[in-house]
């Protein structure tokens, strides 16, 4: 039976570019990258390179980049560092939200003694400027709040919203990980001082995510040991997996705006067709402002566990939200915030397309997702 990939914002596949470039390290290159002699050096030369190429994508210089495992460390790191070098500030803000990696942090966080404020959105999963512009003090040691939303794509006020921070004076850590990619993000214009992103979610391997840390910005290790990374990230560096970051971010320069039209066009038809051939359905978040891969539908009166797996059995991926939060029968956490009411949210499937999806693969599912639904609907406890 054939996949059709449609949960790329759980992971991508890893391009074949990207593998190839990592196969020598895998093998003969096998040196370690801080080692005096030369043939550890010609692997420090490949990292030094995937450090320019990550620099290159995000508009950053490529002494401001930290190779991390995942965004999940880069999201703690970044927490971690901001409270411990402003020990005197005890607020800190998110929004409701975020994924697991800064929502769990800030909780943990609560619980020894710091006040959170969590920011909420509306139906479309906006947030609103003034709430966070009083939401703002003296005390806020740290603003955290994703650059895309990975459940429903919508894609949040960064820019302004890190402009007012710095004029307060307050750091802006975004997780960017689903935005990184697929939408321009250019550093030297955008005012953060922190960026986490995951290798795994640009068609890199899973294992291998960068914090960005700007220039001049006190900074604490999360990990602390030897002198890798200057000192900023202890442990030897991951070379196979830093070098297919590398790549991966090439690529995702290189090709950024051919694939952004591409698959917007591809997920607006395959959105359309399903509203048009499914009665009793809408799209979650902000349909003018999200990522160009992402539809997020809620149909109404079917249990979202039950359509996934019926896809499974026809070969289409897909999912109900957060790979870290799957298994619960509960709605997630971002719909809950947004108020999507209880018989559509809990039938909401997340359809995630990359470079790699095409024309059959949305054909295949127009052609497939309806009787899904209508069988569902027909056995369903709820009242239709």
């Amino acid at each position: 039976m054939k996949t059709i990939y449609l949960d790329n914002n759980a992971t991508t596949a890893v391009a074949p570019e990207v593998l190839s470039a990592m196969l020598p390290y895998l093998g003969q290159l096998y040196g370690n990258p801080s080692s005096m002699h030369s043939f550890g050096g010609q692997v420090g030369e490949a990292v030094d390179t995937a450090r320019e190429q990550v620099a290159a994508l995000l508009g950053a210089s490529p002494d401001e980049i930290i190779f991390t495992s995942c965004g999940s460390e880069s999201d703690n790191t970044a927490i971690w560092s901001a409270i411990q070098t402003q020990p005197e500030k005890h607020h800190l803000i998110t929004t409701r939200v975020e994924h697991p990696a800064v929502l769990n942090v800030m909780q943990y966080w609560e619980r020894e003694g710091r006040h959170v404020t969590y920011l909420g959105v509306d139906g479309k999963g906006r947030l609103d400027l003034d709430e966070y512009a009083e939401a703002l003090s003296e005390d806020t040691a740290l603003v955290s709040i994703m650059f895309a939303n990975n459940e429903v794509g919508d894609i949040y006020p960064i820019q302004k919203m890190a402009e007012m921070a710095r004029e307060r004076g307050v750091l802006f850590h975004t997780d960017a990980v689903q935005a990184v990619g697929k939408t321009p993000i250019d550093l030297r214009q955008l005012p953060v001082d922190m960026l986490s992103l995951s290798g795994h979610k640009i068609h890199a391997p899973k294992g291998i995510g960068v914090l960005y840390a700007r220039k001049g910005m006190r900074f604490r290790p999360f990990l602390r040991g030897g002198h890798q990374e200057r000192g900023r990230r202890a442990g030897t560096e991951n070379v196979p997996y830093i070098v297919g970051l590398g790549m991966a971010a090439k690529l995702a320069h290189d090709f950024m705006q051919e694939e952004r039209v591409k698959v917007a066009l591809l997920r607006d038809k395959l959105e359309a067709g399903l509203l048009e051939r499914i009665p009793d359905c809408m799209v979650n978040g902000d349909v003018e402002n999200r990522l160009p891969n992402t539809s997020n539908i809620a149909f109404k009166n079917v249990e979202g566990e039950a359509i996934l797996l019926m896809l499974d059995r026809l070969g289409i991926c897909a999912s109900s939200g957060s790979a870290c939060t799957s298994g619960s029968l509960e709605p997630s956490h971002v719909l809950r915030a947004m108020g999507v009411p209880f018989n559509y949210a809990h039938g909401s499937v997340r359809l995630s397309l990359s470079r790699y999806t095409t024309e059959d693969d949305v054909a295949y599912v127009l052609e497939n997702f309806p009787g899904v639904i209508e069988t569902l609907r027909a056995i369903s406890p709820f009242k239709n």
